[in-house]
């Protein structure tokens, strides 16, 4: 069983009561969230036991306080940026955001559309979401930004855009990942609220890097490497040294705007800025809820591992360029840990070699058993490892066949003589489709589909990098998958 690391109830309870002591503050509050609003894969994986779900359980307590500005950068829209961790654009996840966070009775103002120069993909993304009732509202970039201050907080900079109408002293703006456009749509909102007469005020819900942790500590370096592509580094807070003469860590950027954010907001409400530092602006209660510092030190140091595979696959791949790999070689170099120390990668490789170089894929459960499979013409690697563990997890023989050889043949023949595609053995997708179908007259069947929860949260890697029908049903079912950067075959197109 993995230790637990972290209260993920004591967290909530902190950063709640942290929040509407800001609110208190000033009134009215715009809250930048930083990292993800609901699914926050990244800190459970780093910090075990917190709640992926708590952000989004946090703000249906003061949902009757709380309304939310989604923000998407227009860049990011017309270059379809893919969340990594689900796989699917930004545009996409802005909406799975939306149907998810109204189903909670969480009151969403409006889309903002960040940066926006006439993108034509970013038109049609809001002619869609307007099609649909929601609103949409497009700002330009930031007349003047980042140096001159007269022009930005100016009807010329933020007072261009158009004002967003908020009824509530919560103002929560979030997005699908950084670099949205966050910040200035709040100093835009807080530029026009004080034309209006409304003091409000701003602040960042971060939850990493941890502020009060030491720079080097395994989980301050894992958001470094989930940030290497964007080359974020943890600092010592200069600002904050300086005013309190006490350590803290934040990340360059926001070291590194602090003193423009704090001239603007000091120019937009005429009066001395109440932060003294970017840590200061932040609400970051996480540091205070881990208790077993060990547990989140050691599954820091896998997360590292785990981003520098997918860092050599999107390098194969050519999405990646070459200097985010030397970042993280850099990171596990000062964390002392090597690919090596992914053992489910070696009992993966172990598989291949005895089986002469055939693709293969090990899964290492919950109880520190590790299972394989090989390709095979009837299965892929993922769907044989995937069966192997549900039969370990269910005690059924390994001889037993789950899918029926009557059921698997004329989906293979479907496959290769009607749909026309290539000699493909049953994909991950297709396997745990055909073995749902034989669960409801098949006993085993059955019992191996119940086993499948249980594989939430496990380590699995493959030899070679994965189609979408074999890698996205680990990402539905909690794995945490990692891939050598190798190609199955030659073929260049695969469906």
């Amino acid at each position: 069983m993995k230790k637990i690391g972290f209260d993920s109830e004591l967290y909530m309870q902190k950063q709640s009561e942290k929040i509407l002591e800001r609110i208190s503050k000033f009134g009215k509050l715009y809250l930048e969230f930083g990292g993800k609003l609901f699914d926050d894969l990244h800190a459970a994986r780093v910090l075990p036991g917190f709640d992926k779900a708590a952000k989004i359980k946090l703000l249906q307590k003061l949902k009757d306080k709380a309304e939310l500005i989604i923000c998407i950068n227009a860049g990011d829209i017309e270059k379809n940026k893919v969340r990594a961790d689900y796989g699917i654009t930004y545009g996409s996840e802005v909406e799975r955001m939306i149907d998810n966070i109204s189903g909670m009775g969480i009151y969403i103002n409006c889309v903002v559309i960040t940066m926006f120069c006439d993108q034509q993909a970013a038109l049609a993304y809001k002619y869609k979401l307007e099609n649909r009732g929601i609103k949409v509202y497009l700002h330009r970039p930031t007349k003047g930004y980042p140096h001159e201050i007269d022009t930005i907080v100016s009807d010329e900079g933020y007072g261009a855009n158009p004002y967003i109408e908020t009824s509530r002293p919560l103002v929560v703006a979030t997005a699908p990942g950084p670099g949205s456009g966050k910040l200035a749509t709040c100093l835009s909102q807080l530029y026009h609220e004080f034309k209006r007469g409304v003091k409000a005020g701003y602040a960042k819900f971060e939850t990493f890097p941890i502020w009060n942790l030491p720079l080097g500590h395994p989980v301050n370096v894992a958001y470094e490497a989930a940030t290497a592509d964007l080359k974020d580094v943890n600092k010592v807070d200069n600002f904050h040294l300086e005013a309190y003469g006490k350590m803290a860590v934040n990340y360059n950027r926001d070291i590194e705007v602090f003193p423009v954010v704090r001239s603007i907001l000091t120019k937009i409400s005429g009066t001395e800025f109440v932060y003294h530092s970017p840590t200061d602006m932040g609400v970051n209660m996480a540091g205070y809820c881990i208790v077993d510092d060990e547990a989140c030190r050691e599954a820091s140091k896998q997360e590292v591992i785990r981003r520098y595979f997918k860092a050599l696959v999107d390098y194969k791949n050519g999405t990646a360029k070459p200097s985010t790999v030397h970042r993280l070689e850099f990171l596990m170099s000062g964390l002392g840990i090597s690919p090596a120390d992914r053992k489910v990668a070696a009992a993966a490789r172990a598989k291949s070699e005895q089986n002469d170089g055939c693709g293969a894929v090990a899964i290492e459960l919950d109880d520190g058993r590790t299972v394989t499979g090989k390709n095979t013409e009837m299965m892929s690697a993922s769907a044989a490892c995937v069966f192997n563990a549900v039969k370990v997890l269910a005690g059924i023989d390994d001889s037993v066949k789950l899918i029926s050889p009557y059921v698997i043949g004329p989906i293979l023949d479907l496959k290769t003589k009607i749909l026309n595609e290539r000699e493909n053995p049953l994909t991950l997708e297709e396997a745990l489709l055909a073995l749902s179908i034989c669960a409801a007259t098949e006993p085993n069947a059955a019992k191996a589909v119940e086993q499948l929860p249980k594989l939430r949260e496990t380590e699995a890697h493959s030899t070679h990098m994965l189609i979408k029908a074999d890698e996205n049903p680990f990402r539905k079912l909690g794995v945490n998958l990692t891939c050598d950067p190798e190609f199955l075959d030659n073929h260049l197109y695969s469906n």
